[in-house]
């Protein structure tokens, strides 16, 4: 049970988020919830209602682009405000791209950098400044950081960023903090099915052992272990994704 803990869920008004924060509220835990974008605002408040109607506890939204460093520290500090203390914070911003490198504009590669890269930056730093003894921070990235693709140079790169800054943050911390990454595959979700066209998205499902896409379900258990019973385990990044890819040995 979550009872007497706060987390911090970013990217919370759709899909992973939206399912992480609603299985973390069950078990009792008070909820921030951030969206980026002031059009998800209607549906966040909505939830953030739901689930103070149905789990009791206390949750509040916050609203901002976490590329930007007042951002995330008022996002943060609106949590300690209102809770007292942060105990988990996880991180589900992130931008796709599928391109080819040779095609891809300057203006593209700095804005998946500072969605995916410095957003991430600011969030670890933070975290690391202001959770709880014994907290746990857990960023997603994506199991094609195991692939040999086309098209997402970019984005490979920039979620190859997050896993090692993570990395280093669980060795550098003088807390009692882990510090890990959940690698999906590639998921039932609008994230994907804008950037794939339907022939490879069949190919991916030939990939896993169960023969479909990975489910938001399928990934709410893992973060829910890795903050609860998992605390031995830091650093690492645990590809979630029935077979489809695996880092190399």
């Amino acid at each position: 049970m979550f009872a007497g803990k706060s987390t911090i869920i970013t990217g919370a008004n759709k899909n992973l988020g939206k399912q992480t924060a609603i299985a973390f509220a069950k078990e009792g835990s008070d909820i921030l919830l951030h969206y980026h974008s002031s059009s998800s605002a209607d549906e966040t408040s909505k939830l953030a209602k739901e689930l103070i109607s149905d789990y009791k506890v206390k949750t509040i939204v916050f609203q901002g682009d976490l590329s930007t460093e007042k951002a995330t520290t008022d996002l943060f500090d609106l949590a300690i405000k209102s809770f007292g203390k942060v105990d988990y914070a996880i991180n589900n911003v992130g931008m796709v791209l599928r391109k080819k490198l040779s095609e891809i504009s300057l203006d593209e590669f700095n804005k998946m950098f500072s969605v995916n890269v410095t957003a991430s930056f600011l969030f670890m730093r933070e975290a690391e400044r202001k959770l709880a003894e014994n907290g746990s921070v857990v960023m997603l990235t994506t199991s094609l950081l195991g692939a040999y693709c086309d098209g997402y140079s970019v984005y490979q790169a920039a979620k190859s960023a997050v896993y090692w800054m993570c990395k280093t943050a669980s060795k550098e911390t003088t807390k009692k903090i882990t510090y890990n990454c959940v690698s999906p595959g590639p998921m039932d979700t609008p994230f994907l099915y804008g950037q794939e066209n339907e022939h490879r998205i069949e190919f991916f499902k030939t990939q896993a052992v169960e023969q479909r896409l990975t489910e938001v379900e399928d990934i709410v258990p893992i973060i829910k272990f890795i903050v609860k019973d998992g605390k031995w385990m830091t650093g690492q990044n645990l590809y979630a994704n029935n077979g489809f890819t695996a880092p190399s040995a």
